[in-house]
């Protein structure tokens, strides 16, 4: 935790000497619904820059004429380039809705059912590839407890919490 607040602090610093690139994203267990539900805040220049290198198309994600496409293409990006593993299984993920807030994306997904025992894998890969300094933190709150912290990046896309 004490190398995320570090990390913040010299963001600060970073931003007057060079572009930074971050990703926020919360994972919450609902004990009751027993699924993962996923709230992720992406820069739509930087979702959409990647994306066009990605799927080696043209992408507006501000003034999309067609919708459905877009959406397919959200789907594909970001489900390509993000993997969580519950105990040591594999879930599925689906994308349940987005909003765009200022200069950001905020996507909502949500897990299919699965109980959690212990562990959590988080591989995040979102703008790393486009983006060499891209960092993603990843808060993930689980019993009700104060959350635990990834700050992935570069040749450290996942990483592996036991609770």
């Amino acid at each position: 935790m004490q190398h995320l607040y570090i990390c913040l602090i010299s963001w600060g610093w970073l931003a007057f000497t060079h572009p930074f690139f971050i990703s926020l994203t919360e994972i919450r267990y609902n004990e009751n619904s027993q699924k993962l539900e996923i709230a992720q805040k992406i820069f739509w220049d930087d979702l959409e820059l990647s994306m066009e290198e990605y799927l080696g198309t043209h992408v507006d994600v501000l003034n999309s004429s067609n919708k459905d496409q877009l959406d397919e293409q959200f789907q594909k990006y970001l489900l390509d380039h993000q993997n969580i593993k519950v105990n040591g299984k594999e879930i599925e993920l689906s994308i349940i809705g987005y909003e765009i807030e200022e200069e950001a994306f905020w996507f909502y997904l949500e897990s299919a059912q699965t109980p959690f025992e212990n562990s959590i894998e988080v591989e995040n890969s979102i703008l790393i590839a486009e983006h060499e300094t891209q960092q993603n933190i990843v808060q993930i709150y689980v019993d009700g407890k104060s959350p635990k912290s990834l700050l992935l990046r570069k040749g450290h896309e996942k990483e592996i919490l036991q609770f």
